[in-house]
């Protein structure tokens, strides 16, 4: 296969990549970034991924058009990370970042004549409301209206305006992405071994997630399968944070973990450049398309998850 990924150079875009490369395919990348910036890749593979990366600005269209013609699929994870404070600059940027790129894709992939017949579309968990009770599957997930959730909302508002013949769209309704080359998992890991691994506020809160291997299985499961519409990409038992920090801590040999309240996380994030949601949020989502049509996890318990990538 031919497989083009908008996005491409972040944490989950080089996994696919390589996983993908791994089975044989082309795979180009279409990145906002001239060059691969990945300091766990070695000089060789960050060449070969250099080679492989187109430069776009993420909404206008230009000569990376080209890559489209006789590709089979095509993944869009462009947007700039949420792993920030929530600025009015910030939000404007988490949004446009967003919206412009599905929107030029979109248009892309209708002026297209050889066009790739699957579109996947990132998306986010985070669509779904705090829930410590109702678990959230595609069909009966409730969606609230904060800013959260509004991206997630206008995000996949975007992707589905444009019907475009001969083409399957999927949006992905992806989950915190575990895996030791970036993401979330490094930075918890990290607060963990210095002894701060306890619950973050009440603990209660669950923690919705998904192996990087099992993550790029579904990609390409759901390449290969005929699902289209929306799509939760998540492991089938979501964790409480409270157990999810002691699976963690068990995982890393970590005895202790001292546990951080409201004010003190708020007092943290406001230092370190990031918001409490990101912790405090209940994402309770459960990936019954996946299951339906056949989807077998790997890893589908946390501590098998934190043990694999301990």
């Amino acid at each position: 296969m031919k497989i083009i990924i908008a996005g491409g150079t972040g944490f989950l875009g080089i996994s696919l990549s390589q996983y993908f490369e791994n089975r044989g395919d082309e795979v180009i990348t279409l990145s906002r970034s001239a060059t691969t910036q990945k300091s766990t890749l070695s000089a060789v593979e960050v060449r070969k991924r250099d080679s492989q990366t187109t430069y776009w600005n993420g909404k206008d269209l230009g000569e990376w058009t080209a890559h489209l013609e006789n590709a089979d699929v095509l993944i869009n994870l462009a947007g700039k990370s949420v792993d920030c404070r929530y600025t009015h600059a910030n939000k404007k940027a988490i949004l446009s970042s967003r919206i412009d790129s599905t929107r030029v894709l979109n248009l892309a992939m209708t002026n297209a004549i050889n066009k790739p017949k699957v579109f996947l579309n990132a998306s986010t968990a985070t669509i779904y409301i705090h829930s410590e009770t109702q678990m959230n599957t595609e069909e009966n997930g409730i969606i609230g209206d904060d800013f959260s959730m509004g991206i997630g909302k206008a995000w996949e508002k975007e992707f589905f305006s444009t019907t475009i013949e001969g083409v399957r769209k999927v949006a992905l309704r992806t989950s915190i992405v575990l895996g030791n080359d970036g993401g979330a998992l490094p930075k918890m890991k990290a607060i963990t071994r210095v002894g701060m691994g306890g619950k973050n506020g009440r603990g209660i809160q669950f923690v919705s997630w998904i192996h990087i291997n099992d993550f790029c299985r579904s990609i390409e499961f759901l390449i290969q399968s005929d699902l289209e519409g929306v799509v939760n990409i998540t492991a089938p038992k979501p964790e409480t944070n409270a157990d999810f920090m002691r699976q963690l801590r068990k995982s890393m040999n970590i005895p202790f973990g001292i546990s951080q309240p409201i004010w003190l996380l708020e007092l943290g994030t406001s230092i370190i450049g990031t918001e409490t949601e990101l912790l405090l949020k209940s994402r309770n989502v459960y990936p019954q398309r996946l299951l339906d049509v056949g989807f077998q996890f790997n890893y589908d318990n946390i501590g098998l998850c934190l043990k694999d990538l301990s």
